[in-house]
């Protein structure tokens, strides 16, 4: 008599409970370590862009310096020099700008990805509660637990990695402030062409515009953050409410 094929994925003759639970258990924390590792290579991947944008920006910055450094040289700063500088200089103001817009969606891009993989150090503690004593990063989906991970010190107010300093040292806040240098110089070129003679009004303007600028890029940058603050759902389908989840982080 031949004997009767046993479907490979149903459970062995024998296999008690505890040997199937164990078997579910592994192939749990295999999924979650695969959701894993794909959310740090896409982190990854955003760091590098964001890296390679603002180096980017910046040698397209240094080469138009050093063009205009030329032609200044060539002209003797006259109006040859004004027609290339408003021609090269609202190119570099444009990739400067589109650089900024695009660091701060890195950066929120990577809040989003960091609290995916707090949430999966969760989930491990799920499992196994003993592992809890070998994380040094965040495993809570809070500010205290995102920051954690980040590397950020949120017990001191006075440390530079809270969210109330931190922005002033980030990569678009540096990309912000070139901005705004290159919108003064504009504006004061341009305020030269218009009204020659004295320097104190395009160096008014220049000063003006600057500020403007700057102010105008940091409420753009605050308001871009909403997207690092949406509450992404908890594993049991509804969306976390928590106070604390409305802190900014910025690289």
């Amino acid at each position: 008599m031949a004997m009767e094929h046993q479907p490979s994925g149903s459970p062995q003759v024998g296999a008690t409970t505890g040997d199937l639970d164990a078997a579910a258990r592994a192939l749990r924390i295999q999924i979650l370590a695969t959701e894993h590792w794909s959310l740090l290579a896409t982190r990854s991947l955003s760091w590098n862009e964001s890296f390679a944008r603002a180096g980017m920006f910046l040698t397209l910055l240094s080469g138009a310096t050093v063009a205009l450094a030329l032609v200044a040289q060539a002209t003797a700063f006259g109006q040859g020099f004004v027609v290339f500088a408003l021609l090269i200089l609202p190119v570099v103001l444009f990739v400067g700008l589109a650089t900024y817009v695009r660091l701060l969606e890195i950066n929120n891009e990577d809040y989003v990805w960091v609290r995916g993989m707090n949430r999966l150090r969760g989930a491990y503690l799920e499992v196994d509660p003993q592992l809890a004593k070998y994380f040094i990063t965040g495993t809570s989906e809070d500010a205290v637990g995102i920051f954690r991970t980040f590397g950020a010190h949120t017990a001191s107010e006075r440390s530079l990695d809270t969210g109330r300093f931190h922005a002033l040292v980030t990569t678009p806040t540096t990309i912000a402030f070139v901005d705004s240098t290159l919108a003064a110089v504009l504006a004061g070129i341009v305020t030269v062409q218009l009204s020659p003679g004295s320097m104190a009004m395009p160096a008014a303007i220049g000063v003006i515009t600057f500020f403007a600028a700057g102010v105008a890029l940091a409420l753009f940058g605050y308001r871009g953050q909403e997207m690092a603050h949406l509450t992404p759902p908890t594993p049991d389908g509804r969306a976390s409410a928590s106070a604390n989840d409305q802190q900014e982080r910025s690289v």
